[in-house]
């Protein structure tokens, strides 16, 4: 009954939303800051944005600088598939020269992949860049079945193949299990669209190694625990109706009760500089939170699986990992270029567990093996913000197109 109490709650609630965000724009006047006024303005603004959304935000890249061109950007669906979309962003501009294909390996969590907007937009300067968009879950009708890790495997196996030789695949947290099962699993069949590199980045290769509090909290419990408490149906009217789901709400709801402090502090921000003028200040925190609060449902197979192989039982680092009846091998990938990415305060993926695809690699020769900790980031601070382009991404941009060459 979980997800039709939160279903009730939210319907009942959105009236009231939705006279806050019109009350916000009826009430707003230039230049009345630090009155009564503003201050209702404010206050029905920060209630109209105190929600949950359940649709995935734009990218918003129109463009990207390209050397010193500035070149317009379009997404284009290149394979649609009932639980994500391949997209690209396309540059259109005559005269680029060639780029190396990227598949950007999004995770599939409580948020969407839109959380990498920052990574696609530094990758798009030297790249082609595509991405694993994944679907809400509770918007996929019964009808497609259901979707566990060997499915994840499987439609990263098919993006690569769509993207075709000579592809380079970047793994972003979540991923990096499925993202170096696919490729080992291509390389074993010698398949043409093998990743010509493999760079993971704040990946759960190993959680065996330096165990963090979210690893804690997956192993204090049995899979049955979590799949009796954690676990609930999509009501209507949702095109997933009765598809049972790892909920976002929740998982989002679990991430904000660990910095509720800070979270309120940042709402009590965002009212104070809309009453004292501060738009720009105002604007960072929405946009931040119309990330943040924008949630995604997890199939419940793919939920479970990879809290019981990946956190639990850690098939991957163990050998024991299957994939379509077959054992997962990372000693086959022999001519994949691996790089591995970890972030000195990572709260979430501890130094170590990602490191630890290397030697699971046994195969791949040293020359094309390559590790970089970044000082000073958490695990966000891998893949977004001044460090990743400054530091991390030039490292990166260097292995990709060392092999590319």
């Amino acid at each position: 009954m979980l997800y039709q109490a939160y279903q009730l709650q939210n319907d009942l609630l959105s009236p009231l939303r939705l006279l806050a965000q019109n009350l916000s724009a009826t009430l707003w006047v230039r230049d009345t800051e630090k009155t009564l006024l503003r201050q209702m303005s404010a206050a029905c603004e920060v209630i109209s944005r105190l929600r949950l959304t359940h649709a995935r935000p734009a990218y918003g890249i129109d463009s990207v600088l390209v050397g010193e061109r500035e070149v317009p950007v379009n997404e284009e669906a290149v394979l649609k598939l009932p639980f994500g979309t391949l997209l690209r962003f396309r540059k259109n501009a005559d005269g680029l020269p060639p780029q190396p294909p990227v598949l950007l390996a999004a995770p599939l969590s409580g948020h969407f992949a839109t959380l990498l907007r920052d990574t696609v937009r530094t990758l798009l300067q030297d790249h082609d860049v595509y991405i694993t968009d994944w679907h809400n879950a509770r918007d996929v009708g019964l009808r497609h079945g259901a979707f566990g890790l060997e499915d994840y495997i499987s439609y990263m196996i098919r993006f690569l193949e769509t993207v075709g030789e000579g592809v380079h695949m970047v793994a972003v947290c979540q991923p990096c299990v499925a993202a170096l099962a696919a490729t080992a699993v291509m390389a074993e069949d010698d398949h043409p669209a093998t990743p010509r590199s493999l760079t993971l980045m704040a990946g759960p290769v190993d959680c065996r190694v330096n165990p963090t509090e979210v690893n804690r909290l997956a192993t204090g419990k049995p899979i049955e625990w979590f799949e009796k408490n954690l676990i609930s149906h999509v009501p209507l009217p949702h095109a997933g109706f009765m598809r049972r789901v790892y909920p976002g709400f929740v998982q989002l709801t679990a991430f904000m009760s660990m910095n509720m402090e800070r979270h309120q502090q940042s709402f009590q921000h965002m009212y104070e500089h809309l009453v004292e003028g501060r738009s720009d200040e105002a604007r960072t925190i929405q946009t931040f939170y119309d990330e943040y609060l924008a949630v995604n449902d997890l199939p419940a197979e793919f939920y479970l699986e990879t809290v019981e192989k990946v956190f639990q039982t850690y098939d991957l680092a163990l050998g024991k990992l299957q994939y379509r009846g077959r054992t997962v091998n990372p000693g086959a990938i022999r001519r994949t270029a691996l790089m591995t990415v970890e972030g000195e305060r990572d709260d979430i993926c501890a130094i170590g567990q990602t490191v630890a695809a290397q030697d699971l690699c046994k195969n791949v020769r040293p020359y094309l093996k390559t590790h970089h900790i970044q000082t000073g980031v958490g695990h966000y601070g891998v893949f977004s913000g001044r460090k990743w382009n400054q530091q991390i991404y030039p490292r990166v941009r260097e292995v990709i197109h060392s092999v590319a060459a």
